[in-house]
């Protein structure tokens, strides 16, 4: 059950919620045998979401359907990991290369941890997939508080793969339409990123290991 005010409330039903977050999750990974194998069994999930989500979801199916493993996987480095404005790691999108962001990646953590769960993977907490997949298998109230407060850089994210003409804007596209219509102070946020971009300060992550559990994987 969410606890967020009711203009914050999500549009779809907590279970297709979680299927389109798991969706998204999967179709935004690095691209393998494993998931272009699998791509018959997300076509079937697409089938219970509302058109404004399945639509563009399939439009990435039909992409990843259209390649070999390998050109996907090129494409994929050169869009997600060559490109900072495309980037997958929410925080970089509000605090740049500062120790804000060291301090920032450490409550993802501790959201982790508060649902009884400790992120042991290589990435870091921020990484969209993982949060969207700790959403959908885990606790989807406390990932959809960490989507609400980056939703400012997840539209920086959609409009830097839009205008790079990605195949994986349109997963983008479907996990914005399960949020809330940006406004107000997200809004503002969004006119300052792409008047200012992120915060630049060449830091490193420092803050981060404040917690020694904390593995520290690539840079964003």
């Amino acid at each position: 059950m969410f606890k967020v005010s009711r203009r914050l409330q999500p549009a779809l039903p907590e279970t297709e919620l979680r299927t389109a977050w798991q969706v998204c999750a999967a179709l935004l990974d690095y691209p393998t045998v494993e998931l272009l194998d699998g791509l018959a069994g997300i076509e079937a999930a697409l089938v219970d979401l509302p058109d404004t989500v399945s639509a563009p979801l399939a439009r990435v199916v039909a992409h990843l359907r259209s390649g070999d493993v390998r050109s996907l996987q090129e494409q994929y480095v050169g869009t997600f990991d060559h490109t900072r404005r495309c980037a997958l790691y929410l925080t970089y999108f509000a605090y740049g290369d500062t120790r804000r962001r060291g301090v920032a990646l450490v409550q993802f953590k501790q959201a982790y941890r508060r649902a009884g769960v400790e992120f042991e993977a290589d990435e870091l907490p921020d990484h969209l997939c993982a949060v969207l997949q700790f959403g959908a298998c885990v606790d989807v109230t406390a990932a959809w508080r960490l989507l609400l407060d980056h939703r400012a850089g997840l539209e920086m994210l959609r409009i830097a793969l839009t205008e790079a003409d990605s195949p994986w804007h349109d997963a983008v596209v479907a996990l914005c339409a399960t949020l809330p219509v940006l406004e107000g102070e997200d809004r503002d946020a969004v006119r300052r990123l792409i008047e200012q971009g992120p915060p630049a300060e060449e830091v490193g992550l420092e803050p981060y290991l404040i917690d020694p559990q904390i593995p520290v994987g690539p840079p964003a």
